[in-house]
């Protein structure tokens, strides 16, 4: 038989370069992962941020009180709206991001690979984009978190639906979206937290044995860390504003310096990073397994 006679494998099917909607497919997945993992540090984080500084001793005494007079649910109080919102949240986020890598892979880099710079510009893009539903969801989720309350006793929101037809009965749709502008700020600080992904993702292809399911998990964990290093006390005065009561004549912070005020005249400057210690915490495995669910599936939508 000769050699032209043989059967040839045909080429492989090649996958189009970008595909617009992979990624917010994607980042449903993401976000399911993210709240089972990271929810209960995130309960605690907000009631640290919020609540006078002598309610707590600190994290582990937060938990406990909260474990002792709520019960486990306790923990997982105002999950539902970030449940659904961190689905649409990092839907829109990663999908986004994808989307700005890859017009600005094509309109500025003219083909070539973006830099960390670059994939630091899409991060900001993405921030800003996805302000417009994480500023109201977590605004219903941070009201939720601050209820003290006895497991036997009725709070004041039933949950998140009963919260969010009190805010809008009570102040329209500009009181759902209460705390905007300080999450465009806080989401500003993307630039950090996508710039080193990238970079971890480098160093740690070009130093290490790992598979990439591996590296994506570090490089989504590190760069977690990273983001959180330099975006905390943004957060902690967003979360300040978000649960500032609404009601005319006690409503404490105008505007966002105010509240940034008020922290340090309370606490100091330890003020601005109260609370970080479960957070540092829930940054690493929540965001190590939500970036790998996101990369893997990415990889296997056609």
């Amino acid at each position: 038989m000769s050699l032209a006679s043989k059967d040839v494998a045909p080429p492989p099917v090649q996958r189009e370069a970008h595909s617009p909607y992979r990624g917010f497919v994607a980042g449903v997945f993401s976000g399911v992962s993210k709240l089972a993992v990271g929810h209960p540090f995130d309960t605690i984080k907000v009631r640290l941020q919020t609540s006078p500084p002598d309610r707590f001793k600190g994290p582990l005494d937060c938990l406990l009180k909260t474990l002792r007079n709520e019960g486990f649910r306790g923990v997982y109080k105002g999950a539902t709206p970030p449940l659904v919102g961190w689905m649409f949240m990092d839907s829109v986020m990663l999908g986004s991001l994808s989307n700005y890598c890859a017009l600005l892979k094509t309109h500025v880099y003219h083909g070539e690979n973006l830099t960390v710079a670059g994939h630091g510009a899409a991060g900001v893009l993405a921030g800003w984009t996805v302000s417009f539903i994480a500023a109201p969801v977590e605004h219903v989720k941070a009201r939720l978190q601050v209820q003290y309350h006895r497991a036997e006793q009725k709070p004041r929101y039933s949950g998140p639906i009963d919260c969010i037809r009190q805010l809008v009965r009570s102040h329209g749709i500009p009181g759902l979206f209460h705390g905007l502008s300080a999450t465009l700020l806080f989401r500003t600080f993307f630039c950090f937290w996508w710039g080193s992904y990238e970079m971890f993702k480098k160093l740690l292809n070009q130093h290490t044995a790992l598979s990439t399911p591996a590296v994506n998990f570090w490089a989504g964990g590190l760069s977690a860390q990273v983001f959180w290093l330099t975006s905390y006390p943004s957060d902690v005065v967003k979360q300040r504003i978000m649960t500032d009561p609404l009601e005319p004549g006690e409503r404490k912070f105008a505007r966002w310096k105010d509240a940034a005020r008020a922290v340090y005249i309370e606490s100091g400057w330890k003020g601005y990073w109260r609370g970080f210690v479960p957070c540092f915490l829930r940054a690493f495995p929540a965001n190590a397994m939500a970036l790998a669910t996101f990369e893997t599936v990415m990889k296997v939508l056609p």
